[in-house]
Parts: structure tokens; sequence; C-alpha cells
């Protein structure tokens, strides 16, 4: 997913109070930058980004390799979650350093996630902010998602895993599962916004490698 805090025309009014609050604080271990290598983005019109991914079975080095090169990769894009069609590879895994609204900073990956279901028991609110994804460059529009969002899956060593989380981090936990399921943010736009997006595509350039669509 990329920053929205790179394009902020997106009318979100972050209450730097509450930033203020979580700012510093980080949830999950920094990653090692050293042992990946960057690689390209792939686009949207690519297969690989429009069909469900294979679960992940393998808990092994290529795996934890696959992870370094996609936080790198990710880094490099400048984005705040990365799944692994993205990067060309049709697996189960996603990885994310994102903020929430309190400005506490997530960092981890996810293996085979699921989406729980929203809790019956808790307000459902929408928030309408803006959204924008590496595999669309430099298009963004805005995408009512559920201001809360859990997962569940597994680590790169296979123990079970739950994230959950709020505002921002919860639109990033939600837009990175759908990658592995097929599907774009730009699928759940309107036909008009959909289009749009396309063409703030086109019109920009990206800064950061993509792999050209034949």
């Amino acid at each position: 997913m990329a920053d929205q805090h790179d394009h902020d025309h997106d009318g979100h009014d972050h209450d730097h109070d509450h930033e203020e609050s979580g700012a510093g604080k980080i949830v999950g271990e920094l990653p090692d930058t050293s042992k990946g290598t960057a690689r390209p983005i792939t686009v949207v019109g690519n297969p690989v980004l429009h069909r469900e991914t294979k679960t992940v079975t393998a808990f092994d080095a290529e795996l934890s390799a696959l992870i370094d090169d996609m936080f790198v990769s990710m880094y490099a894009a400048e984005g705040v979650g990365l799944a692994a069609n993205q990067i060309g590879v049709d697996a189960k895994v996603f990885v994310y350093d994102c903020p929430d609204d309190e400005g506490v900073r997530h960092i981890g990956h996810v293996i085979n996630p699921v989406l729980e279901p929203f809790p019956a028991d808790r307000p459902r609110n929408l928030d309408d902010g803006n959204e924008g994804c590496l595999s669309v460059p430099t298009a963004y529009a805005e995408l009512p998602r559920p201001d809360y969002a859990a997962v569940t899956g597994q680590d790169k060593d296979g123990n079970p895993v739950r994230v959950e989380g709020t505002g921002f981090f919860a639109r990033c936990l939600q837009h990175e599962t759908d990658h592995l399921y097929g599907f774009l943010y730009i699928d759940k736009l309107s036909k008009r916004d959909r289009k749009d997006a396309l063409k703030q595509m086109a019109e920009g350039t990206p800064r950061y490698a993509t792999v050209p669509n034949d």
C-alpha cells in the first residue's frame, strides 16, 4: 500500500494530539534490511495480481529470504505495506511498516492471512480516507473501509499470529489481505473512480522500479 501521508489532499484531518501521544512507539521488530534485495513492483494488468495466490506450506529459508526482499522492496518504493504478488511471487505473504492514526508504528509480516469478520459488538465506523497502491502508481482515490480490522495467519516459522489495527493501519491490513486474494483497491471503486485512478496512473511517473506489462 502507498503511504497516504505522502499525498495529503485526502481531507483527512489527523488528530495531531493523538499522533503525538503514540509518536515513536513501535509494535513489532525493525527488519534487517541488509539481508534483502529490492525487486521491481508489478502493476495493474499483470496476471499475478488478479488471481488468488497460493497458500504457503513450506516455512523455510526461502520464505525468510522472500520476506527480507519484500521489506527492502517496500522501503525502496516508500510504501507502508507490500504483498508477495506485488513483486511477482505467487504466495500468501504480506509485510507492513505502517502507522495507525495515533502515530504508533506497526511492523511485521503475515503468512496465509485471513480477515476476521467484523466484530458484532463493535461499532462499525467507516473511514473514507484516500487509498493508494504501489501497483497502481501515482493514483489515489477515496475508499470507505471499516476503521478496525484483524487478521489471523502465521509467522515465517509457522507459528499462529493475530494482528489487529485501527484507522490507517486497519486500512493497510485489509488492502494487503485483498491483494493475496486477487483484488486491488481499485476493484472496489465505482467505474468512474476506477477510470479516474487509472488515468492518474497513466499520467504519472512512479518513483520506483516497476515491471512493464506486455
